[in-house]
């Protein structure tokens, strides 16, 4: 197991040195863990978010019938869960540091530097999508001209201002730490599942359904028949359904960027507060969203635009956009907080807050350009791709390393600036995984797990023998 710095003792320097609450580089000390309510709260804000509404008309674009698609996220979301029960949630409330400060005690600082500045970019251009899904919201009371499934450009001066503003909010509340983002979060979450709840069965009713018993023939005939996907979208199936269920957040679990928000929790077992935003964010309000792309269709074929504001416009009025405004914000904010102690980390000398506020900048100019969050599918894949090898390279390091005999935390325990098996997977990693994508014919949806397994094989062998090359010297 990885020798820990003493929580108490830790924490009692950082309030000696003036630090803030956020333990940025310190384990996080008993008095300021966290209850499982917290993390309930949390995930199921920020998995019933704006981005719901984007996620789920995209898969009915892609053709896929009603069977795969239940099927694949009913398995999808339950791996994802396990995964941050069984693989993030352990190593946090034990080592209860950030996901920076872990690896910089891993793979030295260099290294650590050019993730932080890849993770921390990556998470910004996330949360910019979640910024443009709450404009469409808000541009609905404004009217200005919203973008299309095939704009790249923004819009207009409206959606410019508009997207700003939203940005601007967002990234203030961010700034303001993890107990407000997880506040907000508690308070902001049940009624937002009501409301998705309440699009569902609008759509629902809407499309025919008046009994339980008709349900199954809408949704087969109505919303998800199959056959083939609309032009530009891929064609899923079961497959690709619960692949992409369970890795559309693979950076945050088996990429183990969530060692962030569980270094909170009092137990371990609190990641089962995943289910809730994994079975009431990427199941149902999935599954409600869809339905209301299909009302929309079946009122105008001809509009295939993917807007959540007005498609929750349609369904409840002004209870619907609110909600996407704060479903919008409930995403944005855990996902630019995680952002700014990602670049936090590669300047550890600038506070927290002022980096979380550039984050929000960045995020909100990323929003400007409707491009990203219209190919969100793509999107969350490549993402989780890219900082998939560092979860399976700390996996090994924590659990491994020790039982064969080799010390984790390498680059810390000899000084190195740059860990050069750490830096050697990461690199082969991505190159195997890139040429099975571009010659080896293979979908980005299904090279992640294969990936990880081979980060975890190289990162073992090339740390074996590294260190027992290294070990007479040292």
């Amino acid at each position: 197991m990885v020798d820990s710095v003493d929580p108490a003792k830790s924490a009692e320097g950082a309030s000696e040195a003036g630090g803030d609450l956020e333990f940025e580089r310190e384990p996080v000390p008993e008095r300021a863990r966290l209850g499982f309510r917290s993390f309930l709260g949390q995930y199921a804000s920020e998995h019933v978010a704006g981005t719901e509404l984007m996620i789920g008309p995209l898969f009915l674009r892609t053709g896929v019938g009603a069977a795969d698609l239940i099927g694949g996220l009913l398995v999808g979301n339950l791996l994802a869960v396990l995964s941050w029960l069984f693989v993030t949630a352990p190593i946090a409330t034990r080592v209860r540091l950030t996901l920076y400060a872990h690896l910089e005690r891993l793979c030295g600082r260099r290294l650590v530097v050019l993730y932080n500045l890849l993770n921390g970019v990556m998470f910004c251009f996330l949360a910019g999508s979640m910024i443009t899904v709450s404009a469409t919201a808000a541009g609905v009371w404004t009217g200005i001209a919203m973008p299309g499934l095939g704009d790249v450009w923004p819009t207009g001066v409206g959606w410019i201002a508009t997207t700003l503003l939203v940005g601007a909010l967002i990234a203030g509340l961010a700034a303001a730490g993890y107990r407000v983002v997880a506040r907000f979060a508690e308070l902001a979450a049940p009624w937002m599942v009501l409301v998705f709840v309440a699009f569902g069965v609008i759509g629902l009713r809407e499309l025919g359904v008046t009994r339980v018993s008709e349900l199954w023939e809408v949704a087969t005939t109505r919303i998800w028949p199959g056959g083939e996907p609309r032009p530009g979208s891929p064609h899923f199936t079961f497959w690709h359904v619960c692949f992409f269920a369970w890795f559309c957040n693979l950076a945050m679990h088996l990429g183990m960027a969530d060692l962030s928000v569980f270094r909170f929790a009092r137990r371990s077992w609190y990641a089962v507060a995943s289910a809730a935003g994994m079975y009431i964010g990427h199941f149902m309000a999935w599954l409600s969203a869809s339905v209301l792309y299909a009302v929309q269709l079946a009122r105008d074929p001809a509009n295939e635009e993917v807007l959540p504001g007005p498609m929750a416009a349609a369904a409840c009025g002004v209870i619907g956009l609110l909600c996407v405004i704060v479903a919008g914000w409930t995403t944005a904010n855990p996902t630019l907080y995680r952002a700014g102690l990602a670049l936090q980390a590669i300047v550890p000398k600038a506070s927290r807050v002022s980096v979380t506020l550039a984050a929000g900048a960045v995020a909100s100019i990323a929003a400007l350009f409707p491009a990203l969050s219209m190919q969100l599918l793509g999107f969350v894949a490549l993402y989780g791709l890219l900082l998939m090898p560092m979860g399976a390279i700390i996996v090994v390091d924590f659990w491994l390393l020790p039982r064969l005999g080799l010390a984790s935390w390498w680059a810390e325990r000899q000084r190195l600036a740059w860990y050069a098996p750490a830096a050697t997977t990461w690199l082969l990693t991505l190159l195997a995984c890139a040429a099975l994508v571009l010659w080896g014919g293979v979908e980005i949806y299904f090279v992640s797990l294969p990936g990880w397994l081979l980060a975890a094989l190289l990162y073992a062998g090339l740390s074996a023998a590294w260190q027992r090359r290294q070990q007479p010297s040292s």
